[in-house]
């Protein structure tokens, strides 16, 4: 299995936060969807794939609905997407992914416990050389697939040769450009592929390896992060703990 899915595994293993917390981040992006398309999945691209994610998460048709709904109100607030990037402690590099209606409010909170657990939150930009940007796709595997003649394919869309596979979800992973997203889920849904959820993704390109008690240190700072509503995910460069020897 290739670097960004093991990387994707672990941290969902090691996952911060409840499912409410979950389904609140995804309705956040039901509402950014419907606001920019409209509330038919069936005429917004963008909302296929973010109710595909939602199914795969296992959110209630009825929250998808509800989400979909309160999205057309006037008075639902308008999300803004900022990511902020720093060094946590022990020199960890961490992104975090946010959606927010005021982000004064958001980096206050972000930077507050950045310094709580003296690290440095930095510039826009200024960690991008640790981390690859990349949009991820996961889809029903069709019986009788070749792999190697759909990569081919899908190398047109710039989308890496790297792919991953669960077989007791019966699901496959593609990675690709983030500039191409709408191109891959256009052309998966043409290739006749079910329930295709996209969504992006910081994958660090050097991992950095930390002690039993630096990581207990992290863990609580992510932990702290992902505590408020705005904040959507966390990464780090930090070697995923199944990966000490």
């Amino acid at each position: 299995m290739g670097r960004a899915f093991e990387y994707r595994k672990a941290a969902k293993m090691k996952r911060w936060g409840h499912m409410a917390k979950t389904f609140t981040r995804l309705g956040k992006q039901i509402a950014i969807a419907v606001k920019a398309g409209g509330p038919e999945p069936e005429n917004n691209p963008s909302l296929r794939s973010i109710i595909a994610v939602c199914k795969r998460e296992n959110m209630p048709k009825d929250n998808i609905e509800r989400a979909i709904k309160n999205a057309m109100g006037k008075d639902q607030s308008d999300y803004k997407s900022t990511t902020y990037e720093g060094y946590g402690p022990h020199g960890v590099a961490v992104f975090v992914d946010t959606l927010t209606d005021n982000t004064t409010r958001t980096v206050a909170d972000v930077r507050s416990i950045f310094n709580k657990f003296s690290g440095n939150l930095g510039t826009t930009g200024s960690l991008a050389f640790l981390f690859d940007h990349k949009c991820v796709f996961t889809f029903k595997k069709k019986e009788g697939l070749d792999m190697e003649e759909l990569i081919l394919d899908l190398i047109d869309y710039n989308v890496e040769d790297e792919f991953d596979e669960d077989t007791e979800e019966g699901t496959i992973t593609i990675y690709g450009d983030p500039k191409s997203y709408s191109l891959i889920q256009n052309h998966l849904e043409e290739c006749g592929f079910e329930d295709v959820g996209g969504e992006f993704t910081y994958v660090p390109n050097d991992l950095k390896e930390v002690t039993p008690e630096q990581r207990e240190t992290i863990d609580k700072m992510v932990e702290r992060l992902e505590e408020f509503d705005d904040v959507q995910n966390v990464y780090t460069n930090m070697k995923p703990e199944e990966e000490e020897e």
